[in-house]
């Protein structure tokens, strides 16, 4: 996929790298699939991201290591790298699979060998205090004012610290190749900006969606090796592993740094495999592996939306949470009959002057927030409450152990109609698709250059 969200380029240098890294460590902290959240100005109502609705024989089998270039890639390298994949997902993983992803690992660990060798090549050699400060960063988004604490979960995971900034040194090797080798050399007329504008502003209305990607390159022949891989990977994030993480560690697209978000996109700017399959794609479902020229990719829709109109994600809700808690004791009888209580008086609510009164006659807490916008909910909640009136709450949803809560609509603004993108932001939109493709054919070239020696 040659696609690359403006988020990264030219613009895409510390701050996505540690976005990126953010995501991928975070992530696996979660264990359970629905944990006690923190209420924050984005996540008023401390929702948990994961919400239960009530209701409805192998050439790759060789010792993974590799000396490229004369580095060593140990398999203590490709142990800890996997750890920071698959410590993401919650279901166990069989050893056939888990063979294959070592496999990828290896190959993204080559790649990543490269990219930091390229860099020292040209006297662009990434710093230790670089990396010390990105992943110091890393850490006090993750712990807080403990980041001492990212070194002992790393080591949890069976990873390593070292693991870790080692990847970061790989990232920030390839955007420094990148700026000194790819971007002075693309270009983009104002003619060719205005003719991009012009067509947005033809397709109003239509549809355009935010798609993730894990792109895995292959030939003719490792087609059927590379078409294996890409279904583990896919068997594990039907599972639960993390898109993003996956995405960082396996995609071969240079939005990988970005969690492989492509950003919004028209169906006209993929190719066709692609397309023909997110048009029947909901927010939330993934599809792959699909074969397109080059190689095979994994989709996943973040969301969709119509061309230049308003996104009802952007909506300012004022909502009510009602919630009822539960004693850690509690038996199991007892939690029903309060949960039949709590579904009964939600059920006799005529608007959101009767919530306080009667909350208060059941024990039921109350958390109100006139701003939240809707971008902010869990996905399983959004579309739920972007479809309700005023007064209506949704389905009961939680559990003994975080609660059982709903949510009560009081009032919606909705956003204006979107207007057409900058004359900026187009044109930075076509020189990241310019400087992917560059980026690829340059990568492309560093493999074929090396000197790789499999043991």
């Amino acid at each position: 996929m040659k696609l690359l969200s403006n988020k990264t380029g030219r613009k895409a240098k510390r701050g996505a790298i540690l976005a990126g890294l953010t995501a991928l460590a975070l992530l696996p902290v979660a264990a359970p699939a629905q944990t006690v959240a923190v209420p924050t100005a984005e996540n008023p109502f401390g929702l948990p991201e994961d919400v239960t609705i009530f209701g409805k024989a192998d050439p790759d089998r060789r010792t993974a290591t590799a000396v490229v270039n004369g580095y060593v890639i140990t398999g203590t390298d490709i142990d800890q790298r996997v750890a920071l994949v698959t410590a993401a997902s919650e279901a166990p993983i069989a050893d056939e699979e888990l063979l294959r992803l070592r496999v990828q690992v290896l190959r993204n660990l080559i790649d990543e060998t490269l990219k930091v060798q390229a860099a020292e090549q040209i006297e662009l050699k990434v710093t230790s205090e670089e990396v010390e400060q990105t992943y110091q960063q890393l850490a006090a988004q993750n712990f807080g004012t403990q980041p001492e604490k990212m070194d002992e979960y790393l080591l949890s995971i069976g990873s390593s610290p070292a693991s870790l900034k080692r990847q970061i040194e790989g990232e920030i090797a390839w955007e420094n190749l990148l700026r000194r080798n790819i971007i002075p050399f693309v270009n983009v007329s104002a003619e060719e900006v205005n003719d991009v504008i012009e067509r947005l502003n033809e397709a109003k209305g239509t549809d355009e969606y935010r798609l993730g990607e894990i792109y895995l390159s292959a030939t003719t022949e490792n087609r059927a090796t590379v078409l294996a891989n890409a279904q583990a990977i896919m068997q594990q994030l039907q599972q639960g592993g993390s898109f993003v993480a996956y995405a960082r560690q396996f995609s071969e697209a240079s939005t990988a740094v970005v969690g492989g978000d492509l950003g919004w996109v028209r169906l006209g700017q993929l190719p066709p495999p692609l397309a023909a399959a997110a048009r029947q794609m909901q927010a939330g479902q993934l599809r792959g592996p699909i074969e397109i020229p080059g190689g095979f990719s994994i989709i996943y829709l973040i969301n969709k939306r119509q061309v230049l109109m308003a996104d009802p994600n952007e909506a300012v809700l004022s909502l009510k949470q009602i919630s009822i808690a539960f004693s850690p004791d509690v038996s199991d009888a007892a939690a029903e009959a309060k949960v039949n209580q709590f579904a009964d008086f939600v059920q006799s609510l005529r608007g959101c002057g009767d919530v306080e009164a009667g909350a208060a006659a059941i024990g039921a807490q109350v958390v109100s927030n006139d701003q939240l916008k809707a971008a902010n909910l869990p996905e399983q909640l959004r579309s739920i409450v972007l479809n309700l009136q005023i007064g209506q709450t949704t389905p009961l949803f939680g559990g003994v152990e975080e609660g059982v809560r709903v949510l009560m609509l009081c009032g919606r603004d909705d956003p204006e109609d979107a207007g057409a993108p900058t004359f900026a932001a187009v044109m930075d939109q076509i020189e990241q698709e310019r400087i992917n493709k560059r980026a690829q054919r340059y990568l492309r070239d560093l493999r074929n250059d090396a000197y790789i020696e499999y043991n």
